[in-house]
């Protein structure tokens, strides 16, 4: 059955009012602004020592003493820890004992030599003698200098190893002692910060076991991407001297994200 012409027109105009309706409701959702972007980057950070060391013996022995404790406060040059070495200063006082005489013997017959009473290959072996018991000093004097352990850097003992009265064997680990007044931390952030990440950047740290902020910089960027988490490591200094900061802490470094 044939509709007549004006019912096919009525239909057609009720459809079209419905399709403008809708498009005039789903208009607002479509022109809808994005979301405005974060104000700061943060990321995780671990706080390190700029220096720390596992100091070992240099030789075998018997330690008579050691001079600190867990935790000890030290200063640069000072004697950690002893052996035992009345051997070794036996063997030098008898070096020095060589020399002399093979001192001697050589300015002896240097004076034979002007006197035309002694033959130059004399001389020179006597003047070869004089120089190997000089070398046999300086042998012993290095393996004296062996018997103290000295710390190479101010700072503080993060763990020892070493007892008094104990036997150790040349390269066994004795103190391990870090460098706490300059104090570095390490974090990884995304790749894509390349774009305005540069070293010397501030940034603040907020530290988890002290609850307090500090001031730091970008110190050094590395130079590779880490392909599987697209990340990047990264090292600062912290500035200043805090009291309260010490290695192994955590917390947050904030980024403020640049002007455009």
């Amino acid at each position: 059955m044939r509709l007549p012409y004006h019912c096919t027109l009525g239909g057609a105009a009720a459809v079209l009012a419905i399709l403008l309706s809708a498009g005039a409701q789903a208009a607002p959702v479509a022109a809808a602004k994005p979301a405005p972007a974060d104000t700061h980057k943060t990321i995780r950070v671990l706080v390190a020592a700029d220096q720390e060391s596992v100091l070992a013996s240099q030789m075998a022995g018997r330690i008579d003493q050691v001079s600190v404790k867990l935790g000890s406060t030290i200063k640069a040059g000072q004697v950690l820890l002893r052996f035992n070495c009345d051997e070794q200063d036996a063997h030098l006082k008898m070096a020095n004992a060589d020399f002399y005489g093979a001192q001697q013997t050589y300015e002896s017959k240097v004076k034979l030599q002007s006197m035309q009473s002694v033959a130059e290959i004399d001389v020179q072996q006597a003047g070869a003698a004089a120089q190997k018991s000089r070398a046999q000093i300086q042998l012993y004097q290095a393996q004296l200098r062996q018997c103290t352990i000295v710390a190479p850097f101010a700072g503080r003992v993060t763990r020892l190893l070493a007892k008094q009265y104990a036997s150790v064997n040349i390269g066994q680990p004795l103190i391990e002692i870090v460098n706490d007044r300059k104090l570095k931390v390490q974090l990884n952030v995304p790749s894509l910060w390349l774009s305005w990440l540069k070293p010397g950047q501030p940034f603040t740290l907020q530290i988890d076991e002290t609850g307090k902020a500090y001031e730091a910089k970008v110190q050094r960027i590395n130079g590779r991407v880490d392909a599987v988490s697209q990340s990047i490591e990264i090292e600062g200094e912290v500035l200043g001297n805090p009291d309260n900061l010490l290695p192994g802490m955590s917390g947050v470094a904030s980024f403020a994200p640049p002007k455009r």
